[in-house]
């Protein structure tokens, strides 16, 4: 292999059927950081840190199995919410996992390619499911595989391939009939039109959207995935009857209809990162890339402000594979917290 790529088969691969770590385990940070100045600020997971003010769901929506109608709807308003064509098909589950996790079952002996490193679920679950699966670090490495992935923009580093870059991939799936996979898990705050939705159905792709990291609601646990009409219909019938709770369909009907509160969310996320930014830099630790919701940053220094940060009650996301990167979240729109956050990076001395 060049380039720094890799290519396992899960079924040979124990590390497939581990849990991965993940940010956002305040118990894991407790346990580090025993003496640590309460509350927590979780920076961790790259969730908006300003929720959608949710409005209270009927007592029926949580004592009632959801109707079929409900989920109907709440897939035409995700439709218009993020630009989906017409002739595309919405699918809405209870997070990406169960998504990808069908997927998975329903292509058992795919070759995948990963453009990486990314988030690692996307690699984890393809393994898990006997798929040989190589990350790649070029876009043109993708091509010859059965299933590409692609995170835009990438988790943790940010990294956003422009529309005109991916027109080769878009086109090889629509001539050999291989599946491109797109997650836009943190676009929807980007401006409109940096999703590559519109080009469904013409081209062979999937596209997968987050509605928790968005509207800071991730325990709701919603994804929707867009796709053309053949590929949806057998992950549908994969998810089961009920895939998504009755309070979440109720709650996410109405924010995702909320086009002022999503305006205004955009220009809070790029105020408290431009304000994160600022203090990244002041104290010589400058983001190498970001997506709105979140930094990172590659640094020598990385591990001690690691345990620095989490001194001071600030849990940031770090990478065992990646001893160098930390991912930062933007702060919540709080001035002591910010103050504290402030406090701990200046206090910083490598």
């Amino acid at each position: 292999m060049s380039g720094g790529q890799t290519a396992e088969r899960g079924g040979e691969d124990r590390s497939a059927l581990e849990p991965l770590f993940h940010g956002g385990n305040l118990a894991e940070a407790a346990r580090l950081f025993p003496q640590a100045p309460q509350p927590w600020i979780d920076l961790s997971t790259g969730i908006n840190p300003n929720a959608y003010p949710i409005p209270a769901a009927s007592l029926e929506a949580y004592h009632r199995l959801p109707a079929p109608s409900a989920l109907t709807d709440l897939e035409s308003v995700a439709r218009l919410a993020y630009g989906a064509p017409p002739a595309s098909s919405v699918l809405a589950a209870a997070g990406t996992h169960p998504i990808l996790t069908s997927l998975s079952r329903l292509l058992p002996h795919a070759r995948v390619a990963i453009l990486g490193p990314t988030y690692a679920e996307h690699a984890h679950v393809w393994r898990r499911a006997g798929n040989a699966v190589e990350v790649v670090q070029d876009l043109g490495a993708l091509l010859k595989s059965d299933v590409a992935v692609i995170v835009r923009p990438n988790n943790p580093d940010g990294r956003f391939e422009p529309r005109c870059v991916l027109d080769d991939l878009l086109d090889n799936s629509r001539r050999t009939g291989q599946l491109l996979i797109v997650d836009e898990a943190f676009v929807d705050l980007l401006p409109p039109g940096s999703s590559v939705v519109d080009r469904l159905p013409e081209a062979n792709l999937l596209v997968l959207r987050s509605f928790g990291k968005t509207y800071g609601l991730a325990g709701l646990r919603l994804a929707f995935a867009i796709g053309r009409a053949d590929i949806i219909a057998p992950l549908r019938a994969e998810l089961g009857p009920w895939p998504v709770s009755g309070p979440a369909i109720a709650i996410a009907v109405r924010a995702l209809d909320d086009m002022s509160w999503l305006a205004k969310a955009r220009v809070e996320a790029e105020t408290a990162s431009q304000w994160l930014i600022d203090l990244m830099m002041r104290n010589g630790l400058p983001a190498t890339g970001s997506a709105l919701l979140f930094h990172c940053i590659d640094h020598d220094a990385a591990a001690t402000l690691f345990h620095h940060l989490g001194r001071h009650g600030i849990y940031v996301r770090r990478f065992e594979d990646q001893p160098r990167r930390l991912r930062i979240g933007i702060p919540p729109a709080d001035a002591e917290l910010r103050r504290r956050i402030a406090h701990a990076f200046d206090t910083f001395e490598r």
